[in-house]
């Protein structure tokens, strides 16, 4: 690594620092993140060349020269796959129907009892999270929820049943390794398989939602229903449920259903499938979204326009400025620091990384800041066992559950109370959450320290 003059480090940093404080502000000054992190590589690839920082020139790639501009090599393009085609693949099958028939089966099989329904959804937002995406989990949950309460004259428990179902997404988001953005950046840069990934966290989330919606029903005096009377008013209203409305072909539907099977197998197993291997889970989401187009061959542009274009804009600028902040030796710098903080001892060091990544990622967008640790722990050579890279990615998550901003799938829950005329402020949101995100911080912080250590 080539010599670098603090200033010029600090002046870096200091590009870095306005990056994340404007995408902490992303709503006031009504920027995209893709404009937002496009500026940035921008200005940081003008600086870095200005500042001779930049390894500029043909990239050798198995002995041959090849013509490059600089800005290519630092994109992580197996990340990007992973994300566009397994947002294809979700919007796809979501058109067979399948996910909305599971739902409406689930609030059949409440039979219209308030407990047994939160529990229900409180499960299948966990699933879905984890399957789908935080954001698509939550639209679908939630606006399922408001139907159901409405119909069986329940309303005024709503708010309890939307609040633990956006608290939920991103305890489900830990479920799997392509639940959430910052699992595949922090899976990829430790090299922990899908298996692994499902493995180690599978029991924090089954811990973490079984209490989630304990104290959820408690604190929300969700209850069963008390009187034979009220079950079976309650069945005969969910008995108007059709779980068949959204099913176009029965065909494509079970199609959908063994595609998707067939994805998360073939996802779980990628890293000991031969040749699949080799070409990465990039690879694999891609191809799945692409079996999936071809029912929609003569209409896919459909589906390229409903992409969230914005998120991979936002990905392909997030990685340009990280690799320009590795030149100008500013990660260097951060790691220095978390070095410091890791010196405290295994366990604190551990524990106050998680804790930490938690309180950043509940003001600002959790995937820089997953990135940016991901990279600081990699250059440390940190070990693919090591349980930093799990403090990372449980505070990364479960810090979106601190404040409406933390995450994407929150916002989406309190966008829905609003448009059910149900009033909860910020300072609302954070009182009536702070109790659940605590106990789910102290439970994954006695996990990582206790058997991840």
């Amino acid at each position: 690594m080539h010599e670098v003059p603090l200033s010029t480090t600090l002046l870096f940093g200091g590009v870095l620092a306005a990056l994340i404080a404007c995408l902490a502000l992303e709503e006031k000054i009504h920027a995209k993140k893709s404009v937002i992190a496009g500026f940035f590589a921008v200005l940081s690839l003008l600086l870095g060349a200005a500042f001779h920082l930049l390894p500029l020139g043909p990239v050798v790639v198995a002995g041959h020269e090849i013509p490059m501009p600089v800005y290519i090599p630092g994109i992580d393009w197996n990340v990007i796959a992973v994300i566009l085609g397994a947002s294809l693949f979700v919007d796809v099958t979501s058109k067979s129907g399948l996910f909305t028939w599971i739902a409406i089966k689930l609030t059949k099989l409440s039979k219209g009892d308030p407990l047994l329904l939160l529990v229900l959804y409180g499960l299948m937002t966990v699933i879905f999270s984890a399957v789908l995406n935080n954001v698509t989990a939550m639209i679908i949950v939630g606006s399922l929820s408001t139907v159901s309460l409405n119909r069986l004259k329940q309303s005024e428990k709503l708010l309890g049943f939307l609040l633990v179902e956006g608290l939920l997404t991103n305890v489900g988001g830990l479920l799997t390794l392509i639940s959430s953005v910052p699992n595949i950046i922090v899976g990829t840069a430790a090299g922990i398989s899908f298996a692994k990934f499902f493995f180690v966290s599978a029991p924090f989330v089954v811990v973490a939602t079984a209490i989630t919606l304990f104290v959820g029903a408690r604190i929300f005096r969700i209850t069963r229903l008390q009187t034979e009377e009220e079950r079976v008013a309650a069945q005969e209203l969910v008995s108007g449920f059709d779980e068949n409305d959204g099913i176009e072909s029965r065909g494509f539907f079970w199609f959908g259903a063994i595609m998707l099977v067939a994805f998360i197998v073939t996802i779980a197993t990628a890293s000991v499938l031969p040749w699949i291997r080799d070409l990465k889970m990039g690879y694999v989401a891609l191809a799945f979204g692409l079996i999936m187009l071809v029912r929609f061959k003569a209409v896919a542009d459909r589906f390229y326009q409903a992409l969230d274009w914005d998120l991979l804009g936002f990905f392909a600028g997030l990685f340009v400025v990280i690799n320009v902040m590795e030149h100008a030796l500013v990660l260097e710098g951060i790691g220095k620091g978390l070095e410091a903080m890791l010196g405290l001892g295994d366990s604190l060091g551990a524990g106050l990384l998680l804790i930490s990544s938690a309180v950043a990622s509940s003001v600002t967008d959790n995937i820089p800041l997953a990135a940016m640790l991901a990279k600081i722990l990699d250059g440390l050579g940190t070990a693919s066992d090591s349980s930093l890279w799990w403090s990372v990615t449980f505070g990364a998550n479960l810090g979106g559950n601190l404040t409406p901003i933390g995450s994407a799938s929150t916002l989406v829950a309190v966008t829905i109370m609003h448009k059910n005329k149900i009033p909860l402020s910020f300072a609302a949101f954070v009182g009536r959450a702070l109790p659940f995100a605590i106990l789910q911080l102290v439970i994954a912080t006695a996990y990582v320290l206790l058997f991840l250590g």
